[in-house]
């Protein structure tokens, strides 16, 4: 009996000599928040649980990336505010305006409809990638990469007035993002706007306050409106985004080799955002066709006279991102 007991006493010594070691490096070193405003069945919060989940892997377990989706650590602004402190290390969130408006240059088109285009214009290392990257350094930021969700239309309760000519009011009052990146070139395709918060974007348009909504593609109109939109007008005339920020405050912490491996991660993930983005747009507008929504595609030639009117309003946009900052996104992206 006592050398059963002996016998048991040495297993279990020895079993937990052997898995203490493993129990031990399963817990994370380093844990990380990282901040969503898109739906929890969105495939961009998809994008940032896949980015968790491989450098969770690469690490060996030693990074731990938390996604919090859906806004729950806070709008865009306040998010980056907290990247900014280092309250908050990731997020894939849109572009706060209210802090430095040229950051809203990843909004304005009149430079494409097509899905080539936007793959070059979004590249890593290109003027977008490295401009981005560069007035985010500047408040504290770093930028790792661009979650392009596709092109933006118009939802609407109400059929639009000629919806092709910029020329007549469409007869709808139409919500727009509080920037003039959205509000200038809606105005010049005849749209008469309101400014409303993303998150009452549902109430605005079933209580009637607003009869149409933009600054949405597809994917995110079908996941926040497929029940109080009727219409879909997909005008492709700004290109819905949201960059992937790191806090500079997170990222002197890390080490070097982490912080290649995060933003070689996050770099692949966004650069196949793109062509995906293509599927995902014609995907989601048909998910609209099928909940009963009308839904209305354009070719490109269709489309030029208000990427005319869109590129006509840039100047203007002098008035809050600087003559400078404005004369080098035409020489950049104007097309040739």
């Amino acid at each position: 009996m006592k050398k059963c007991l002996a016998a048991m006493v040495i297993f279990i010594v020895s079993a937990f000599a052997v898995f203490a070691p493993i129990a031990a490096s399963a817990a994370p070193e380093i844990t990380l928040r990282f901040a969503g405003q898109l739906p929890p069945e969105h495939p961009g919060t998809g994008y940032m649980n896949e980015i968790a989940s491989e450098v969770l892997e690469r690490s060996g377990g030693r990074i731990e990336i938390k996604v919090y989706p859906a806004n729950m650590l806070g709008d865009y602004g306040l998010v980056h505010q907290e990247l900014i402190k280092g309250t908050i290390d990731m997020s894939m969130m849109s572009v706060p305006g209210d802090i430095d408006p040229r950051m809203n240059f990843v909004y304005i088109n009149g430079f494409a409809t097509d899905y080539d285009t936007l793959e070059k214009v979004f590249a890593t290392g290109g003027w977008a990638y490295k401009k981005m990257d560069e007035l985010n350094q500047a408040l504290g930021v770093k930028f790792l990469g661009f979650n392009v969700e596709g092109f933006i239309g118009i939802a609407s309760t109400k059929p639009l007035v000629e919806p092709l000519n910029p020329g007549v009011d469409k007869g709808v009052l139409c919500r727009v993002p509080n920037m003039s990146a959205y509000q200038l070139p809606a105005e010049a395709m005849g749209f008469r706007t309101m400014t409303i918060p993303y998150s009452d974007l549902y109430t605005s348009l079933q209580t009637g306050v607003v009869d149409a909504v933009d600054g949405l593609p597809p994917a995110a109109a079908y996941s926040i409106l497929k029940d109080v939109t009727k219409h879909w007008y997909a005008l492709n005339y700004s290109i819905e985004n949201e960059p992937y920020f790191m806090s500079m405050k997170t990222w002197d912490k890390l080490k070097p080799a982490d912080r290649e491996m995060i933003a070689e991660v996050v770099a692949k993930i966004a650069e196949r955002s793109i062509p995906l983005a293509k599927t995902e747009d014609e995907r989601y507008m048909k998910m609209m066709e099928e909940a009963g929504i009308k839904v209305y595609r354009y070719s490109e030639e269709e489309l030029l006279p208000l990427m005319k009117a869109v590129a006509g309003t840039w100047p203007a946009l002098a008035n809050t991102m600087t003559k400078e900052f404005v004369d080098e996104f035409v020489k950049e992206l104007a097309p040739k």
